[in-house]
């Protein structure tokens, strides 16, 4: 099965061309997050190992599509193909133009979102929402297909609660509509995040529908990928969370299924100039003003559980100016070198 560029077989993949059987590996994507997957993190994310990385999700709204907010999310200068876009919406034909909105403006692949769980996404019946309403699953599904030449993908969760897990109604509704790969996360919308992810239901949706799957939640170690991928038998696997924590994730996962070993341990001055390059990267992209407000999530996850960091983070977290935010950054750093 083809998705833009890449090429799934059963579990395994390649990017483009013909390649030897024994390099052969799953395809580890980063999960769309918003307030995260911007440019600069998708970025150094692929650098990094990730095959994908989906942009933040985007509003279908035709009135927001030209808004600095979406026109900042959907800048993807200088990104490796293939760019994949996610959508959000409630209507068919909103989410259909703005399918072919994205695509005229460089998106490879359409991604729709049918798994926040956020309350002001589920509020107005968006997002993980939708499950609830699967005849209007199917005709954004089959609308967001037939409007775009691209591949269409979407994303979802196992239901929206516990006693309402309709994922694999979903899965074979998409295989209908023409989707071409379902990413399931395994927890229901009234879960949130909370809780562990269950792989159960990825599993049996594997089984009984034909289209890639990919598997998400909770993976954040090599083990767990390899876990993950070898118990539901999916495609592919894809980290958000502790992508965010320790995007160097995805070198040492592709590694761990690549010959069944870690790599060394990255050293601190190595994490450093990642971490102090994607400061750079955030500056340079939203402005210094900006990018400082968005660059404290990033050194909140990184560098807050470090030894120190619980000091370091109540310090840095109330500075705005960017040159004093990467110098205290780069200062305490070079103390744990």
């Amino acid at each position: 099965m083809k998705i833009g560029s890449w090429q799934f077989h059963a579990p395994f993949h390649t990017l483009g061309g013909t390649v030897n059987s024994s390099s052969l590996m799953p395809p580890i994507f980063l999960a769309p997050m918003a307030g995260i997957t911007d440019r600069p993190f998708r970025q150094l994310c692929r650098r990094l190992g990730a095959a994908q990385a989906i942009s933040e999700m985007v509003t279908s709204k035709p009135e927001l599509l030209n808004s600095l907010k979406t026109r900042t999310r959907l800048n993807h200068d200088g990104e490796k193909a293939p760019i994949a876009v996610q959508i959000l919406g409630t209507e068919a034909k909103q989410m259909s133009y703005a399918a072919q909105f994205n695509v005229d403006n460089g998106a490879d692949i359409i991604d729709i979102n049918m798994g926040c769980p956020a309350k002001k996404v589920c509020n107005v019946l968006a997002g993980s929402a939708l499950l609830k309403n699967e005849t209007l699953v199917r005709e954004i599904l089959t609308s967001v297909v037939q409007a775009v030449s691209v591949p269409v993908t979407l994303k979802i969760r196992t239901g929206w609660d516990e006693s309402h897990k309709n994922a694999l109604n979903i899965a074979k509704i998409a295989a209908e509509s023409g989707i071409q790969a379902l990413t399931i996360h395994g927890r229901t919308r009234a879960c949130g995040y909370r809780g562990k992810a269950e792989y159960d239901t990825i599993k049996m949706v594997k089984q009984q529908v034909s289209i890639p799957i990919i598997a998400n939640g909770d993976i954040n170690s090599a083990e767990k990928a390899q876990y993950v991928l070898q118990y539901t038998n999916s495609d592919a696997i894809m980290i958000g969370r502790a992508a965010l924590q320790s995007p160097w994730i995805f070198s040492d996962i592709n590694h761990y299924l690549a010959t069944g070993e870690h790599l060394p341990e990255l050293s601190l001055p190595d994490k450093s100039k990642i971490i102090l390059g994607l400061l750079d990267d955030l500056y340079s992209f939203y402005g210094k003003s900006h990018g400082a407000r968005i660059a404290r999530k990033h050194l909140c996850a990184t560098i807050k559980p470090l030894p120190g960091g619980e000091h370091f983070w109540k310090k840095i977290s109330r500075i705005s100016d960017a040159d004093e935010q990467f110098k205290i950054t780069r200062h305490f750093l070079e103390k744990k070198l």
